[in-house]
């Protein structure tokens, strides 16, 4: 690995456990050794509270010439700040970062909660443009984030401007299923490809479920909702199409996120008459939403819901496990770390791009090891 640009790693109140992580991922890596000593650059923020409600972030120490990585959230998040504070405490500290005169801010914001928000309708106002915009025009040059919410909403960045890197965190998923579930190819052969079958959540996210069932040669299912247009988050039915029998197969139903889980649980009681011999849902945001709990646990006890299988790119404090007792929460942190370590050495991030294919992986299981050439 060529050497490392000068940086240091920091962190809104939102992520600074994340972002300890990372940086305890980082040191294994002999480049990013000199991190051991330097941990307390995850706190070179310092956020300043007004009586009035204002708020200011200053930086504690010199960034001249330095890349500045910055993790954030704007989700549900350890320091339990509202959306809307978790977004002015973003922006402040990009400005901060851009007035230390960092060489370059990387702002890593692992779930980018307003990504929904991007269709120009009516006369409605674009969440996820406003968000981009600002932090380009604060001066964040490179964008990090996992699975946006629509291909398209990249195009939102001008690349003279930032760069931006929508990482496919649904291989943590993948990798996940290969670690636990599977372990070897004759499994994948004999057990995956006949029994399992992976399923859309609406017709939307055929593209990503189809991801799953190519990435391990298993039947496509998928599912057309049909929403009330009028309230959000509202299902008024949903269809369900396959080529293959439903009854008696393990499926997987895929997202990139649960919010209220309406969707959801639309879909699996549709599914029900199928008798299937499992359902599980698999997502890569779990922003859960009220009442997603209650709807989860309330499938689960009927017995039509096994597990729930997401990544930590929201926070996910204990009581959701104590509420979900089938919840599994698969660790992004090393994956971040890898990223970074790929970004800050100028190495190619093609790699990690690149789709996903069990029988490679299951013949080559360190394809994330960060001690990886």
């Amino acid at each position: 690995m060529s050497r490392a640009n000068e940086f240091v790693i920091t962190a809104t109140q939102s992520m600074h456990d994340y972002a300890l992580a990372v940086a305890e991922r980082l040191r294994k890596v002999p480049a990013f050794q000199h991190i051991a000593e330097g941990i307390d650059g995850v706190d070179v923020l310092e956020p300043v509270r007004f009586k009035d409600g204002e708020m200011e972030v200053a930086v504690g120490r010199s960034l001249r010439g330095k890349d500045a990585v910055l993790f954030t959230s704007c989700a549900r998040n350890q320091a339990g700040l509202r959306v809307e504070e978790a977004k002015i405490e973003l922006y402040h500290s990009v400005d901060a970062l851009k007035r230390a005169q960092a060489a370059r801010i990387l702002v890593f914001e692992p779930f980018v909660s307003c990504s929904r928000s991007d269709r120009a309708v009516r006369r409605s106002s674009v969440g996820l443009w406003v968000h981009f915009k600002t932090l380009n025009t604060l001066g964040a040059n490179h964008l990090i984030t996992y699975q946006l919410h629509s291909d398209k909403s990249k195009a939102m960045i001008d690349p003279t401007v930032s760069m931006i890197e929508d990482v496919p965190a649904q291989t943590l998923l993948k990798k996940y299923l290969c670690d636990t579930y599977i372990h070897d190819r004759e499994t994948l052969e004999k057990t995956v490809r006949p029994r399992w079958a992976f399923c859309s959540v609406d017709a939307g996210g055929e593209k990503l479920a189809r991801r799953f069932a190519n990435a391990f040669g298993a039947p496509l299912v998928v599912a057309h909702k049909q929403r009330d247009y009028s309230k959000a988050n509202t299902v008024e039915s949903v269809n369900i199409l396959s080529s293959v029998p439903i009854e008696g197969k393990t499926l997987w139903v895929v997202d990139d996120m649960i919010d209220t889980a309406g969707s959801v649980e639309s879909l699996i009681r549709a599914l029900a008459p199928f008798k299937p011999a499992e359902v599980n849902i698999l997502a890569v945001h779990a922003p859960f939403s009220p009442p997603a709990g209650e709807r989860l646990k309330r499938l689960a006890a009927e017995g039509l819901l096994n597990r729930v299988i997401v990544t930590d790119t929201v926070h996910c404090p204990p009581s959701l496990s104590e509420t979900l007792p089938n919840l599994k929460i698969v660790p992004s942190t090393k994956l971040s770390a890898k990223i970074i370590a790929t970004l800050l050495t100028n190495s190619s991030i093609s790699g990690m791009l690149a789709p996903f294919n069990a029988e490679a992986y299951l013949n080559t299981p360190s394809l994330f090891s960060l001690d990886a050439p």
